[in-house]
């Protein structure tokens, strides 16, 4: 696959999953928790690909071969449990652009991780794109307003970008063994049998599935029927996203696919302007543009051929 097609796969993704994010609101708004939001479209995602494998023959597929467990239990803990867990948690502890910035430090990690660990040379102009990247997203947080910092807020929004950096790898490593669709059922199960344990379903709250849930934003006085809102974050929010990013992955190195899905932020500020009537400020417009330079320059120097890094 070439960069480009990777590139529109993994900014599909981050599209998808900031839409998916004002969505979310509503439902959360209604009365579901995060945590009980996440159980929901992670079990509800295992259960729609599990049936696609099926309709599709391709269930034999999902069983693991020799040195695969290890990988696939790690991908299904840290890579899509721990990724959502740790910043939901921040998020409850944490402004929400604190959060997502310090999420965010998840392609430095991976960088310095091939440069000092690896000893993998790293082009100036990735290191160029990522510094000027991630001041983009602070700009377009504007972190200084209302800033409150909460050790524990801190702690688990840095354990969510380190485990968003290994789900960056991990997905690669699995990629070259087995199919996305295969890898993303074992992912989701895992994450929805630990889910499961913790807050088991017999204690769910099912009536927000019939409950008609208030819109906001440019769609205020109207409301649609739970089901449908948390069946387009299950299918929308969560498996076609996933798909996208993970084929990306597999076509670039984890450095560049990492510092595209800062694509994310800027998104779901633009679906908060277009939706919810949230404001720009001029500030964060200038953010916003030098988050996509920054992008542009990381990616500049990506060879046609997939890296083995």
């Amino acid at each position: 696959m070439s960069p480009r097609r990777a590139f529109l796969f993994l900014s599909s993704g981050a599209f998808l999953f900031a839409i998916s994010g004002i969505v979310s609101k509503w439902v959360m708004e209604a009365g579901l928790t995060p945590w009980r939001l996440t159980e929901v479209r992670t079990t509800g995602s295992f259960v729609a690909l599990l049936i696609y494998l099926a309709l599709n023959g391709r269930i034999h597929q999902l069983r693991p071969r020799k040195g695969e467990v290890g990988l696939l239990t790690l991908f299904g803990i840290i890579g899509i449990a721990a990724v959502q867990s740790f910043y939901f948690f921040s998020i409850l502890r944490l402004h929400v652009s604190t959060a997502l910035i310090i999420e965010f430090t998840a392609p430095i990690w991976i960088v310095l991780y091939l440069r000092l660990i690896k000893k993998v040379k790293i082009n100036n102009s990735m290191w160029l794109g990522l510094i000027a990247a991630f001041i983009g997203l602070i700009l377009v947080g504007e972190v200084w307003k209302g800033l409150t910092l909460n050790g524990l807020g801190v702690i688990s929004s840095f354990i969510d970008a380190l485990s968003l950096a290994s789900y960056f790898f991990l997905s690669r490593a699995l990629g070259k063994l087995r199919s996305t669709e295969t890898m993303l059922v074992w992912g989701f199960g895992i994450t929805a049998v630990l889910y499961a344990l913790v807050q088991p379903w017999w204690s769910f709250p099912f009536r927000i599935f019939t409950k008609p849930i208030d819109l906001n934003g440019h769609f205020v006085g109207h409301h649609l029927p739970g089901w449908l809102l948390i069946g387009f974050i299950v299918l929308f929010g969560t498996v076609l996203p996933y798909l996208c990013v993970v084929i990306g992955i597999n076509a670039l190195t984890p450095q560049a696919a990492s510092i595209i899905g800062m694509l994310e932020p800027l998104f779901a500020g633009a679906f908060g302007w277009i939706l919810l009537k949230e404001t720009f400020t001029t500030i964060q417009l200038i953010g916003a543009a030098v988050v996509l330079g920054g992008i542009f320059i990381a990616n500049e120097k990506i060879p046609d051929g997939v890296s083995n890094v």
